[in-house]
């Protein structure tokens, strides 16, 4: 038994996770490799190694004839039966090779062809731990600024978090420990190249299904997340167990559990709301904390009118459009916000049919600002929409002075 070898193996498997019957296939090769080296070919050259014992036997087939012309091919008879008495002309005897023989260059290839494939083993090891986790959230540990992206530390393999990928005033220490989503992984000659994000919305469903036991078992259902990184997301939930209160689940006991994802999110605004098959729930539950009178929504078009109090006309539109354009991408609807006396000056009650009483329904309400009347009488907001670098449209600088505690 070559113990020394069966060890080795063992350590190897342990370690790098490479089977002991690939590293004896690559042993098999190196020695191919040094008999050609050696002999000039290997045509004729087997090589036998006994998986359990890890021995191994290394011979030449040669032809037994009277007139040897080829050495590494040929044998002659009185050689033959010096191997096997009972060799004739015209048989095969099997000649070993001694690797100790061989020479320096050809055990300097032989030991090449080994960690050539060590190498190409342990990247293949690595592509596919990190292929099976592509699209999930990991930790890693901030190790540097590569310009403006960051080196990550995965453990094994360093991910790189590239600018575009980066939350915006998120500033990162060396040997921080961060969470981040895996966007791609990609195989490459010098090993896996991984590609995070902290920006994905996808990181922030992630993040709820470790945190929240009910999301993880499906109990609770993330239908929907619309999110500015850095800035606010809000999340619409549905919960398939009566109950079960999607939203109070997500929250956690004081807010236990949406904390510590705000935490991780470092102050990231999160507005979790329920999910409802009614388009016209969905976007009033969606315009949160603004409160709305009313909502119409056009199934076929994918656009909805709301109208809201005066007084929270600015709650519901936010600071630079936010709060409607986050509730336009979550509902998937284009929605256009108009206050109270906008909706009465321009006949839009009587064109929906909305005959209620307005002053006795909001008689309740605790009316804690006074707002200025919005420019332009209507303001549309929509998922296409496309916002300059600052994040908002022109339409946006309008509302871009309102008093943020409000919305907060």
């Amino acid at each position: 038994m070559n113990k020394e070898l069966m060890e080795a193996l063992n350590i190897l498997e342990k370690e790098k996770d490479i089977s002991k019957d690939t590293m004896l296939e690559a042993i098999e090769n190196s020695l191919l490799t040094a008999c050609k080296n050696h002999f000039g070919k290997a045509d004729n050259v087997k090589v036998v190694i006994d998986r359990n014992t890890c021995d191994f036997e290394v011979y030449a087939e040669k032809e037994v004839t009277e007139n040897v012309e080829d050495d590494l091919l040929q044998i002659s008879l009185e050689k033959a039966r010096d191997i096997d008495a009972h060799a004739n002309l015209g048989d095969t005897v099997h000649v070993e090779i001694k690797s100790k023989e061989f020479g320096r260059i050809a055990t300097q290839n032989a030991k090449n062809v080994i960690l050539q494939k060590i190498r190409e083993e342990e990247r293949k090891v690595l592509f596919n731990q990190f292929y099976g986790k592509e699209k999930e959230v990991v930790t890693g540990i901030v190790q540097r600024y590569v310009g403006k992206n960051v080196s990550i530390n995965l453990g094994k393999c360093d991910a790189m978090l590239n600018e575009n990928e980066q939350v915006k005033g998120e500033v990162f220490r060396p040997t921080e420990r961060i969470k981040v989503y895996i966007l791609e992984v990609k195989d490459t000659t010098k090993g896996p190249r991984i590609l995070v994000s902290r920006t994905h919305p996808e990181l922030v469903k992630r993040l709820f299904e470790s945190e929240v036991a009910e999301v993880k078992d499906g109990i609770v259902e993330i239908k929907g997340i619309a999110r500015e990184a850095g800035s606010r997301t809000k999340l619409a939930v549905y919960s398939n167990d009566p109950n079960v209160d999607p939203v109070g689940a997500c929250v956690g006991v004081n807010g236990s559990r949406v904390n510590a994802i705000v935490e991780e999110l470092r102050g990231e605004k999160i507005d979790i709301i329920n999910w409802d098959e009614n388009p016209a729930l969905l976007i009033e539950n969606a315009l949160s904390p603004a409160k709305v009178i009313c909502v119409v929504a056009d199934e076929d078009e994918k656009t909805a009118q709301v109208i809201v109090p005066d007084y929270q006309l600015s709650l519901a539109i936010g600071k630079v459009g936010q709060n409607a354009r986050l509730a336009a991408r979550l509902t998937g609807y284009k929605i256009d916000i108009k206050s109270e006396t906008q909706a009465r000056e321009s006949g839009l009650f009587e064109e929906i049919g909305y005959n209620e009483d307005m002053d006795e329904e909001y008689a309740g309400y605790e009316e804690y600002e006074t707002y200025e009347e919005y420019p332009e009488g209507e303001t549309e907001y929509s998922d296409e929409d496309e916002y300059d670098e600052e994040g908002y449209d022109e339409q946006d600088e309008n509302g871009a002075d309102r008093d943020e505690e409000t919305e907060e």
